[in-house]
Parts: structure tokens; sequence; C-alpha cells
């Protein structure tokens, strides 16, 4: 199972007195039809945060990744049709995983999160030319390659696009370690 929904198991009932089969069994007895449904009705009912939700969510109808294989899949369907960016990818992700050992790893449909105690940036193949690094580096100015993302519920206060694994500077890395740093 994903690092990181062991943690959040493990922190569910430290913060919310219910254990995730608890959970479970209380979205169970609604017979929701839709994700949204168990979202909308944890969040607002129980008011607990859209992580949470989401956890219990999918446990709940039983698409809770629960192996690396399946990341694996994630991460190999997101490069169909754009495989020139898999080597943008591969070599990030080895810069990126050298800067500590606490790095959570988080493969979604479109992108990967990588987090500490906090997501600090997504790798995304965008287009088929276009990779883009997600960053968040709330309060710092754009700069450089480094552009600010302005869209109102982004998740992520910055980005930075390539194209070739040769974009790869030291500058792209200090912005991934300063956004790194500021995550734990």
């Amino acid at each position: 199972m994903d690092k990181g929904y062991v943690t959040m198991i493990g922190n569910l009932k430290k913060n919310t007195g219910k254990s995730l089969e608890d959970w479970i069994s209380i979205v169970k007895k609604k017979n929701f039809e839709k994700h949204g449904e168990i979202m909308k009705y944890l969040k607002e009912e129980h008011s607990l945060s859209h992580g949470f939700a989401n956890l219990i969510a999918l446990s709940s109808k039983g698409k809770l990744a629960d192996s690396e294989e399946s990341g694996d899949r994630l991460i190999e369907a997101q490069y169909k049709g754009k495989e020139n960016l898999r080597p943008i990818h591969d070599k990030l992700l080895a810069k990126i995983l050298k800067l500590g050992k606490d790095i959570e790893i988080a493969p979604k449909n479109a992108y990967v999160s990588l987090k500490r105690k906090k997501q600090f940036a997504m790798l995304i193949p965008a287009t088929k030319t276009r990779y883009e690094i997600g960053l968040n580096l709330k309060g710092q100015a754009g700069k450089g390659i480094l552009e600010e993302v302005k869209a109102a519920n982004s998740m992520c206060s910055h980005k930075i696009k390539l194209e070739s694994v040769e974009e790869i500077s030291d500058e792209v890395m200090d912005w991934i370690r300063a956004a790194y740093e500021s995550a734990g």
C-alpha cells in the first residue's frame, strides 16, 4: 500500500476518533453511488479534510491503490503517446530522491505527486512536447524559469516547463530543493 495512505490511515483514528473501518461502515450505510457524494457527505456532515474524505471514499468503494504495481501502471499510462517525455521524468525523479529519504512518491492519473509532510512537487507530462514541474513555493515571486500559477484553486503555486532532459539544470534542481525544504 502507498506509504502516504498507510500514514493517513494511522492518523485517521487519532484525528477523528474513528478507524478507517468505522468510517467505511458509516459510508456504506448511506448507500452512496458516486465518489463525489461520499466526499461531499464526509466533508460537510463530518468536517473531514479532503484527504481523509478521499481515503475513506476510495476505501469504501474498494478502489484504494494497494500495491506499488498499481502506481507503476499509472505512471506508464501517463506516458502513453508521450514516451519522449519519460526520460525527463526518470532523470528528475532520480535527482529528487537524492534530496532526502522522507520523500513519498504518489502516482495519480495525470501526474506524480511528491510529498514530505505536505506535497512539494508534481511531475506532469503536460502535452506531447512539454513537461511541467509543479512546485509549492508560497510567497515566492516568479523568477527566471519559475512561473507563478495564477489559478485560484491550483495545487501548486509555481511551475517550470521543460522540453528535454538537457533542460534539467542546477536552477531547476535549486527550485525543487527549495520546495522540498519548505515542505518538511
